[in-house]
C-alpha cells in the first residue's frame, strides 16, 4: 500500500486510541511518529503546513483528535505532551468499533456539554454544526476563510491599480516601497521617483535610510505581458545609471522569456508582477482598511505547572 493524504481529525481518532490501548502513559511525540509511520505518510505529507507556516496539518490534525476524545473522556493527558487512556476509552475500544467520529462522541455527556456551550437551550445549534462539520480542524477552516477573502480583496485591489490614474500609480508604488523601508522618507521617495512617458514609474531611491545603497525602480502599469526585451532594456538602464540593484514592477505578467533572462544575468533584479503587487499592497496596508482582527490562542500549560 503507497503513502495516503493527510487523513482529517476524525479518521485519526480510531488509530490514536488504539495506540494508547496498553494503558501506559504515551509522549505524544512518540505517539504522532508512530501513527504517521503507520499511515505511510511521506516526508512531503509530514512537512504540509497550514496555510499560516506555523503548524504542520497532521500534528494540528492529531492535536484535534486528541482535545475531542479528551472532552469525551476517552482519554487524559497525565501531564503535559503525555497521554494515557482512561477507562472508558478501553471500554469504546471492547465494542471494536470499525470507525470513531465526532457524531459518535456525543453520546458521552462531557463531550456534548462541551459541543453545546453557548448555543441555545437545546443545544440545536452546535449539534448541527458537528453534524454537518467539515472534516477540516477550526484552525484550518478559520485559515482557508481568510486566504478566500484575501484572494478577492487582492484581485479587487489589482483591477483598483489598474483603473487609477498614473499621478495615482505613482504615488501608490512610492507609498508601498517606503512602507517596505525603502527610499528614506516619502519626501524622499517622492522626488528620487518620478512618472515615465508611458505612465508608469522611473527611478533611483535608497535602499536603506542611510543610503549606503540605491535600487533603480521601474513600476509599468500595464495590461499586456512583459516580455524579455523590457526586462533586458531595463538592465541596460541599470548599467547606465551604474546601480547594481533593480526592482521591475508590473500591474500584469512577466513571460517566461523574461524570469529566465533576470535568473542567468549577474545584476540582482527583482521582478514583481501584479498578483505579488496586490500581495504587498494587502501585507503593508495599502489601499485597505482592517475591517477585523482575530487572535488565536492556546492555554499555556506551563503557566498552570506546580512542578
Amino acid at each position: 500500500m503507497g503513502a495516503m493524504p493527510v487523513p482529517d481529525y476524525n479518521a485519526l481518532m480510531l488509530p490514536l486510541l488504539e495506540r494508547l490501548a496498553d494503558g501506559k502513559e504515551h509522549l505524544v511525540r512518540e505517539v504522532r511518529e508512530a501513527l504517521a509511520t503507520t499511515m505511510k505518510l511521506s516526508e512531503a505529507e509530514r512537512a504540509e503546513l497550514l496555510p499560516s507556516g506555523k503548524q504542520a496539518v497532521f500534528d494540528n490534525r492529531l492535536g484535534w483528535a486528541k482535545f475531542y476524545l479528551d472532552k469525551a473522556g476517552l482519554v487524559r493527558s497525565v501531564r503535559r505532551g503525555v497521554y494515557q487512556i482512561t477507562e472508558r476509552g478501553q471500554s469504546v475500544l471492547n465494542e471494536k468499533p470499525l470507525t470513531l467520529d465526532a457524531n459518535a462522541l456525543m453520546r458521552f455527556s462531557g463531550f456534548k456539554d462541551f459541543i453545546t456551550r453557548g448555543s441555545d437551550a437545546n443545544g440545536a445549534e452546535s449539534a448541527r454544526s458537528i453534524e454537518d462539520a467539515s472534516v477540516i480542524t477550526p484552525e484550518e477552516a478559520l485559515e482557508r476563510a481568510y486566504k478566500e477573502v484575501r484572494k478577492t480583496t487582492e484581485a479587487e485591489l489589482l483591477a483598483s491599480t489598474l483603473q487609477a490614474s498614473p499621478r495615482f500609480f505613482e504615488r501608490l508604488v512610492v507609498e508601498l516601497l517606503v512602507k517596505m523601508g525603502y527610499g528614506g522618507s516619502l519626501v524622499d521617495a517622492g522626488k528620487a521617483l518620478g512618472r515615465s512617458h508611458d505612465g508608469g514609474v522611473d527611478g533611483m531611491i535608497k535602499e536603506d535610510h542611510l543610503g549606503l545603497d540605491v535600487i533603480y525602480i521601474q513600476a509599468k502599469r500595464w495590461q499586456n505581458t512583459v516580455g524579455r526585451p523590457d526586462v533586458q532594456g531595463f538592465a541596460g538602464t541599470l548599467e547606465g545609471e551604474r546601480a547594481r540593484k533593480g526592482v521591475f514592477i508590473t500591474t500584469s505578467t512577466f513571460s517566461k522569456e523574461a524570469r529566465e533572462y533576470v535568473a542567468r544575468i549577474d545584476k540582482k533584479i527583482v521582478l514583481i508582477d501584479g498578483a505579488q503587487l496586490s500581495g504587498l499592497m494587502f501585507d503593508f496596508g495599502i489601499g485597505v482598511n482592517a475591517v477585523s482582527s482575530y487572535e488565536l490562542k492556546r492555554v499555556d500549560s506551563d503557566f498552570f505547572s506546580e512542578e
